[in-house]
């Protein structure tokens, strides 16, 4: 019966060839890291920089580590000196003692392992949890364009499965390793004090070891790697799915969407084999050539023996017999111990990749910080792309004046969504400028510019909580009696009154539990409680029924009244009272002016809105 072999992984798509079209796909893009050399020890040292900040938990952990190294070939010292002395000799007193003195050095052993295992697992902990702090830090502090071009799983797999590998890292690999090699290296030590000849002989058997494991470093290394991104590959998908289960059950895509899992699976399925087939082989091999090191010295010592020229002590091959596994077990526990340290590398370099990426733009240091701003708001000669040689924005020029309304106005893709994107400095322009009451866009202070800045969209974010939680996001300091004062403010309290628990009305997970109309009031409230003088909004009525928009236009007029607004919309019943419309067209500004004014002129706008007047008026019998 012939051993199963596991298929090799599928070859990467060739370029310019796409998978066909789904709502899953199954995708095996891969990362680009930079090129780390296995175990690099840079890598390393950057991870154990982390555990300094637990010494409590490092320093007796060392002493620990050390202690142990010590007493693990101590035993079979101690063991091979009672087989030579009071069982070789029959001395039963003896014997007893020494059984004795064993015990009482085997418990300390016992002792000493059970509090470096608790000691490791305390450091570790701390470790993954300063490394999650940091990645969400980090995350916090990069702009909009990472959060476009990255998948969620693979933001995700950084926090688990990566942080994960970097524990058993930190707390296993590195530290068993370190009483591996302190206890071969002492069990060595005793060896050549013993016998120099057999000594000599098991050094002699270190070539095979080092040739093995250069061998398995590289295809370790390589397996692990993509072992992990296949993980996020898997996670980024499935994070993918459940945010789009509606649309696929909806399509009834459950059967393709299934077969395209399947297909991503057993991608991974490959590459773990590929991982397994590396470690299974390792471990084995090396346990092979320690039995063989083990019949070599059998062989030679027993020569040495029989041979009375040489002189040499049977005492000798006992003592070398029960030592020669304080150098060959740490061998073999090396090998897995290898495999967990080359993955919490590849999650190390994973992780610190993110660590190290730098935001596309950073305030200057001097970055001015205006308590209060008056609303004036100027484009001028505004560029921007969101990918090199793909302009979407050319030369827009706009003066607003503080408390005026724009409305901006066009097919979809002609760059309504960039420009808000620009003013609330989610972008930076690519040339020109955005100017806040004269001041350069680029010299203001992100956070202060945005705290004086409301922004409401299509499909607002909700957290987990109560409605009312929600809603003094917009202000973290408000008083309850704040909070309903805002939802007043935009005649909107009867309807989150009339909630099923009224502003303690739970919220699920994006919303849920919330009609879409009952969303948008509560965004609209948190935007009344910030009480910006920028106000922005983007689609905010786009996505609810005639009924709940009238209501929400009401709303939305209060929210308006004397902020500097804009105001991007499809449907153009909302926009008829803004002060200045610009009609766009593939990033250009292709006419301006009132809402009467454009209709007069018959151009782009009077075609807009002659169609949207068509789409809402009822078919005839």
């Amino acid at each position: 019966m012939t051993a199963p072999v596991a298929p090799q992984p599928s070859a990467a798509p060739e370029p310019g060839r796409h998978p066909a079209a789904a709502i899953t796909i199954v995708r095996r893009d891969r990362e680009i890291f930079p090129d780390v050399r296995p175990l690099s020890f840079k890598m390393y040292r950057r991870m154990f920089a982390y555990t300094l900040a637990y010494k409590p938990f490092l320093y007796p952990l060392i002493v620990l580590v050390v202690v142990r190294a010590i007493q693990l070939p101590m035993l079979n010292t101690v063991y091979s000196k009672v087989v030579n002395g009071p069982i070789t000799r029959g001395n039963a007193m003896g014997l007893v003692l020494a059984a004795a003195g064993y015990l009482a050095l085997a418990a300390f052993t016992y002792y000493t392992l059970l509090h470096r295992i608790n000691f490791a697992g305390l450091l570790g902990e701390g470790v993954v949890h300063d490394l999650r702090r940091d990645i969400f830090v980090k995350l916090q502090s990069l702009t909009m364009s990472f959060f476009h071009k990255t998948r969620l799983g693979r933001i995700i797999s950084r926090v688990t499965s990566d942080s994960e590998v970097i524990r058993a890292g930190v707390q296993d690999a590195v530290f068993v390793s370190v009483v591996c090699c302190g206890q071969g290296l002492i069990a060595l030590a005793v060896m050549s004090l013993y016998d120099r000849a057999l000594f000599l002989v098991v050094l002699a058997t270190a070539p095979l070891y080092y040739v093995t494991y250069r061998y398995f470093r590289s295809r370790l290394t390589s397996a692990h790697r993509a072992n992990q991104e296949s993980f996020s590959r898997l996670t980024a998908t499935l994070a993918e799915s459940i945010n789009g289960i509606r649309i696929t059950q909806g399509f009834a895509r459950q059967p393709h969407n299934a077969r395209l899992w399947r297909d991503l699976v057993v991608d991974h399925y490959r590459y773990n084999m590929r991982t397994v087939k590396a470690a299974g082989t390792f471990g084995p091999l090396l346990e092979f050539l320690s039995a063989i090191t083990i019949a070599i010295i059998i062989v030679i010592g027993g020569y040495r023996v029989l041979n009375p020229s040489i002189h040499a002590r049977v005492e000798s091959i006992v003592v070398f017999y029960f030592l020669v596994g304080d150098v060959l077990i740490p061998i073999s526990a090396l090998s897995g111990n290898y495999a967990a340290a080359v993955a919490s590398m590849s999650g190390a370099e994973r992780i610190f990749h993110l660590l190290d990426r730098q935001p596309d733009f950073l305030d200057p240091p001097d970055a001015l910080c205006p308590r209060s701003i008056a609303g004036r708001v100027e484009l001028r000669d505004l560029c921007f792309a969101y990918e090199p040689d793909k302009p979407v924005l050319h030369n827009v020029n706009v003066m607003v004046e503080p408390g005026q309304t724009v409305a901006l106005v066009g097919q979809t893709g002609s760059g309504k969504s960039s420009i808000v994107n620009l003013i609330a400095k989610f972008y930076l322009p690519t040339s020109g400028q955005v100017l806040i009451d004269g001041l350069d866009i680029v010299r203001l202070d992100s956070r202060c510019l945005h705290r004086h800045m409301g922004v409401v969209l299509q499909q607002n974010f909700l957290f987990t909580g109560t409605v009312i939680d929600n809603i003094r996001l917009g202000r973290a300091g408000a008083t309850d009696q704040e909070v309903i004062e805002a939802v007043r403010r935009i005649d909107c309290l009867d309807l989150v009154e009339g909630m099923a628990r009224g502003f303690q009305t739970r919220v699920g997970e994006r919303g849920s539990g919330l009609s879409l109309g009952e969303r948008q009031v509560v965004c609209f409230a948190r935007a009344m409680l910030a009480d910006p003088r920028i106000m922005i909004l983007d689609e905010a009525t786009s996505s609810v029924d005639t009924l709940t928009e009238l209501r929400l236009q009401k709303a939305l007029s209060v929210l308006l009244t004397g902020r500097t607004s804009f105001v991007v919309a499809h449907r153009l019943s909302t926009i008829r009272h803004a002060d200045l419309l610009l009609v766009l067209d593939h990033g250009r500004i292709i006419e301006r002016g009132t809402h009467d004014l454009l209709l007069a002129t018959g151009g782009a706008y009077s075609r807009l809105y002659q169609q949207f007047i068509r789409s809402t008026v009822p078919a005839g019998p």
